[in-house]
């Protein structure tokens, strides 16, 4: 951009304007990229596999944010450099969110890529105490106390274009500093100089080191308690209280590796659409999701419900007769059907009237240790709405609460023992052109004063069994845990 672009710009009423460069980077990968540019606290990095089996076309590298966002129940607080600068009481967080990213006005450039900053983060599962003022403030402890709400002010980004082997610098400016224009075109620079440069590398991942031995968690549950807790789910679903409610237990282990190399061995081992790493500072979030939570991208809503799981065969045909035997489970292809409809109803509170499709029905997509039933449902965002709108109406998914939702929502808080936290509510990003990209928080963990907590659950039907519900949470944590084994044994070297 021109520096009197630049000015045109300032004068039609942007208040951030974002310059760009653009520069080959066959030689870098996003991680390296990451690790050379962004590796303090506030920073990030977000990751794609597609339909489980090949590289999303672009990566973001968030570069340390000055300027965080932190909500903890009505609590927000706003920092800059570390230092509060904004700190009131709300009753509707999600609103303020909103006001707050309408104080950037940023415009859109032609040839940047679509994303190019905003609001990065997360929205945890209680986020939907702030929409369904039913369910009351959260009854269960708290022992993990990350905020509700986390969205740092990414005005500073690299995103990696991994199939033109390119990648653009990003920066916001603020026209109303003097030199803007300059000392943006001066920052874009340092940051190529510092791409230039090579970065130490880190220990390789050794994977005939890791440790087979499943390691030893503390659960949030005990085996007997969580069967207990399935078995009354029952009881209720034959009282008609419910469909299906989705209970889950929290796994925690001890953690001293370096949170980076947890990244790097899980997108090794569980390659998925949603691949994040976010450095909070006191706390990291590490996750590969499967699932999307809610996309709005030029007004199209989108979401793609995820129910039904067989473990990946040895070969093609032993993949081919997994998928036979999960597209013919009764019980697996009902949930489905009844996420599917939870979907459409949800998409259809904030689309316009006849706007919402199901464009894919009960399709399997392959990862690299198992293999999903998915769908997909769109719908056009009713006139006047925005992503946030989307958001509040399909916060959290019905995957990871239940049907009805709302009764669904009261079982659990009855019967886990702790808050969920991040768990079950969503990652990604509100873009500065209105897009929102979120990810359900599953396959997640949180890494906090030496401690790495992983949390998974399970759907409850009338016919479920107890031990074998049980089972299925270990088995979601497999992934994350094997991970961990290899990050630890590295960092040991």
């Amino acid at each position: 951009m021109i520096r009197e672009e630049f000015l045109r710009l300032a004068a039609a009423g942007y208040n951030r304007i974002p310059l760009a460069c653009e520069t080959l980077a066959d030689f870098d990968t996003p991680l390296s990229i990451y690790l050379k540019l962004a590796d303090q606290p506030n920073s990030y990095l977000l990751e794609s596999v597609q339909g489980g089996e090949k590289w999303g076309r672009y990566s973001m590298i968030g570069l340390p944010c000055r300027t965080v966002l932190r909500v903890h129940d009505h609590r927000v607080s706003v920092t800059q450099d570390g230092v509060e600068i904004e700190s009131l009481e709300v009753e509707d967080p999600l609103a303020f969110v909103e006001s707050f990213k309408a104080r950037y006005n940023v415009p859109t450039i032609p040839g940047l890529p679509r994303f190019n900053g905003g609001l990065v983060g997360y929205f945890g599962y209680d986020c939907v105490r702030y929409v369904e003022k039913r369910l009351g403030t959260c009854p269960n402890p708290d022992p993990l106390g990350v905020p509700d709400i986390l969205l740092m002010v990414s005005d500073a980004v690299v995103v990696f274009d991994n199939l033109a082997g390119k990648m653009h610098a990003i920066i916001l400016a603020d026209p109303s500093r003097e030199d803007a224009y300059e000392q943006g075109q001066e920052s874009l620079q340092a940051l190529l100089e510092k791409l230039r440069q090579p970065i130490t590398p880190r220990p390789g991942l050794d994977f005939h080191k890791q440790s087979a031995a499943d390691p030893v968690f503390r659960s949030s549950f005990t085996q007997d308690d969580y069967e207990r807790a399935v078995d009354t789910i029952k009881e209720y679903i034959l009282a008609g209280d419910c469909m299906q409610v989705v209970p889950s237990q929290r796994m925690s282990i001890d953690f001293k590796a370096a949170p980076i190399d947890l990244y790097r061995a899980l997108r090794c081992f569980n390659p998925t659409p949603y691949m994040y790493f976010f450095n909070f500072g006191d706390f990291h979030v590490v996750g590969s999701s499967p699932e999307v939570l809610v996309r709005v991208e030029d007004n199209l809503i989108t979401v793609r419900p995820i129910a039904g799981t067989r473990p990946r065969g040895a070969t093609e045909e032993a993949d081919r007769s997994l998928e036979e035997d999960l597209l013919s489970d009764d019980k697996e292809i009902a949930e489905h059907l009844m996420l599917i409809d939870l979907g459409r109803n949800d998409t259809g509170r904030v689309s316009e009237v006849g706007s919402v499709k199901l464009t894919e029905k009960m399709v399997i997509e392959r990862y690299s240790n198992v293999m999903h039933i998915v769908s997909n449902v769109t719908g056009q965002l009713k006139a006047g709405l925005t992503a946030m709108d989307a958001l509040r109406a399909i916060l959290p998914a019905g995957t990871l609460s239940g049907a009805p939702k709302i009764r669904a929502m009261e079982i659990i808080d009855e019967l886990e023992p702790v808050k969920r936290g991040v768990y079950g509510g969503a990652v990604g990003y509100f873009a500065w052109n209105g897009n929102m990209d979120t990810a359900i928080a599953i396959r997640t963990a949180v890494i906090k004063d030496g401690e790495l907590h992983v949390q998974a659950g399970g759907g409850i039907v009338a016919d479920s069994v107890p031990a074998l519900e049980w089972e299925e949470t270990l088995n979601k944590r497999r992934a994350m845990f094997r991970a961990v084994a290899l990050a630890e044994q590295t960092s040991s070297d």
